[in-house]
C-alpha cells in the first residue's frame, strides 16, 4: 500500500497488524479518487471507521486541508498516525479512538463540516443509511458534500438517503463503492 498521488506521493504506508482490518487496495484507491477528485483546492475529510487512515492520508496528499481520523481500535489508531508521521501529513490530521455514533456527536458538538466522508465499516456492520441519516440531522455535511461508501459487493445500498443520493456504484471483486452527494 502507499500513497497514489500527491505531495506524499509514493510513500508507503503500514497495514494494521491482523486480519481483522481490510486496507483498501491501490487499484480501488485510485478507482475512488478518479470519481471524485482527482485532486482537491482545500477542504475538510472524515475517515470514518478509518483501518490504516489510506483514503484519508490520500485525500490530505491530494489537497485537502484536514482530515479526521476515527477508528475504534487502537492497532488501526497507532497505524493511522504512525502512517500520517511517515508521509509529513500528521500537522493537518486528527485521530480519534472512538465508536462511529459517538464520535459523530462530538464532532457535531465543534461544529465540525465536511465537504468529503470516507465510510468503511466492517462489511458485517449494515450502518451506511444510519451514518448518513445522523451526519445529515448533526449538520455535519457541507452543501456540496461527497460521500464514498466502501462495502460488500453483494449489499446493495439504498439509492437515497435523506438529500442524498447515489450517484455512482462500482465493484471491484467482493468490494463495491458507492458515491453519494447531495440532490439538487
Amino acid at each position: 500500500m502507499r500513497v497514489i498521488s500527491g505531495s506524499a506521493k509514493g510513500r508507503s504506508l503500514k497495514a494494521v497488524p491482523g486480519i481483522s482490518t481490510r486496507p483498501t487496495t491501490d487499484k480501488v484507491k485510485e478507482a475512488i479518487f478518479s470519481m471524485i477528485g482527482p485532486y482537491f483546492d482545500g477542504g475538510y475529510v472524515l475517515d470514518l471507521f478509518a483501518g490504516t487512515g489510506g483514503l484519508g492520508i490520500e485525500a490530505l496528499s491530494r489537497g485537502m486541508q484536514r482530515a479526521v481520523f476515527i477508528d475504534i481500535e487502537k492497532k488501526s489508531i497507532d497505524t493511522v498516525q504512525m502512517n500520517l508521521r511517515a508521509t509529513g501529513l500528521a500537522e493537518q490530521a486528527e485521530v480519534y479512538r472512538n465508536d462511529a455514533a459517538r464520535a459523530l456527536k462530538v464532532l457535531a458538538k465543534r461544529e465540525q463540516r465536511f465537504e468529503l466522508v470516507f465510510l468503511d465499516p466492517p462489511y458485517k456492520m449494515k450502518v451506511i443509511a444510519e451514518l448518513i441519516g445522523s451526519m445529515e440531522e448533526m449538520n455535519l455535511l457541507d452543501t456540496h458534500a461527497v460521500i464514498v461508501v466502501e462495502h460488500d459487493a453483494q449489499d446493495v445500498l439504498d439509492e437515497e438517503i435523506g438529500r442524498f443520493e447515489q450517484q455512482r456504484r462500482a465493484e471491484y471483486g467482493d468490494t463495491a463503492v458507492t458515491i453519494y452527494k447531495q440532490r439538487g
